[in-house]
């Protein structure tokens, strides 16, 4: 504004600070207007469609009944909008289906079973609050009372091929008692005693007439939601491609009947590391193993080059 008068220059400020005031005016609205057309076209959050039929272990729900579909429509639409959780056990199951399917299909259990091992731990070795631990959450008593060994340096409940044979020979007693699959599955989770109290209370015994407890009640839809989600992820909204499923980590095994004073040592003679070798046998609680009963074990080595193979 220098050497301009001042009536003139205070004019000129007032246009200017008017014309200023006016843009920021009109650029605020067409943001807001920009907004308001985004969210008209793209909505937060749909509700997916359930298909018309669905099954469980080749045993169809029975959709036509209203309460029925609404608990597969919650938790349907729990599993597709938990994103983080669902996207990992997708991909981890690239890992780990393979062996736990060669597992069921040995025992002569449904292949759907392998959506309990999801619907329990997202296929990872976790510890409950209870204590159940594993893949498949196992508590202490039960898998000792089923031949388990569990003690400070051996755990087997961590170990993906032992547990799930613990699984598959507690589906075949449940089928044997229920004489069907989705019961159960429904006593993996409520356990003989809790369900078949309320089988001889209530006087039904098809699981979809049962009034359970929350949790018994919604893992079957649970089960069946995982199993729409991770047969059909793109349909969900999950955009995973073949090259980002993890991959199973090639191995070979050694027997082992002796004492192993260090696991970091051992791992070495195996050319590997111990991080890698505990990651493959987690089961292995301490950095060593005093195997003073001189049972045999089985421990998992990986092959070479067996880190990069499995992410490629």
């Amino acid at each position: 504004m220098k050497n301009i008068p001042g009536k003139t220059a205070f004019a000129v400020m007032f246009l200017l600070s008017t014309g200023f005031i006016f843009t920021l005016l009109v650029a605020a609205d067409s943001q807001q207007q920009g907004t308001h057309d985004f969210e008209e076209s793209t909505p937060a959050a749909i509700s997916w469609a359930i298909p018309e039929n669905v099954t469980f272990a080749g045993e169809t729900m029975p959709l036509q009944n209203f309460d029925t579909r609404e608990s597969l429509d919650r938790e349907l639409n729990a599993t597709a909008y938990r994103h983080g959780s669902t996207l990992l056990t997708i991909k981890r199951a690239g890992r780990y289906f393979p062996e736990i399917e060669k597992i069921l299909k040995e025992y002569g259990i449904p292949d759907d079973f392998k959506y309990l091992a999801c619907a329990e731990s997202d296929l990872s070795n976790v510890i409950s609050p209870a204590g159940a631990t594993g893949f498949w959450q196992i508590m202490d008593g039960t898998g000792k009372e089923a031949g388990m060994i569990i003690n400070k340096e051996v755990d087997e409940r961590y170990d993906i091929e032992k547990s799930t044979r613990f699984a598959c020979k507690y589906f075949l007693k449940a089928y044997e008692k229920y004489g069907n699959w989705t019961m159960a599955a429904a006593s993996y989770n409520n356990g003989f005693s809790g369900l078949s109290e309320q089988v001889d209370i209530q006087r039904q015994t098809n699981y979809y007439d049962l009034l359970l407890n929350e949790e018994t009640a919604r893992y079957i839809f649970r089960i069946v939601s995982l199993k729409l989600v991770m047969s059909e992820p793109g349909k969900y909204g999950f955009n995973i491609g073949p090259g980002e499923m993890y991959r199973p980590v090639p191995y070979y095994e050694v027997k082992v009947d002796t004492t192993v004073s260090s696991f970091e040592q051992f791992a070495r003679q195996f050319d590997t590391n111990y991080k890698i070798l505990k990651y493959l046998n987690p089961w292995l609680r301490k950095p060593f193993l005093t195997n003073s009963e001189k049972r045999e074990y089985t421990i998992r080595v990986p092959e070479k080059d067996a880190r990069v193979r499995a992410g490629i």
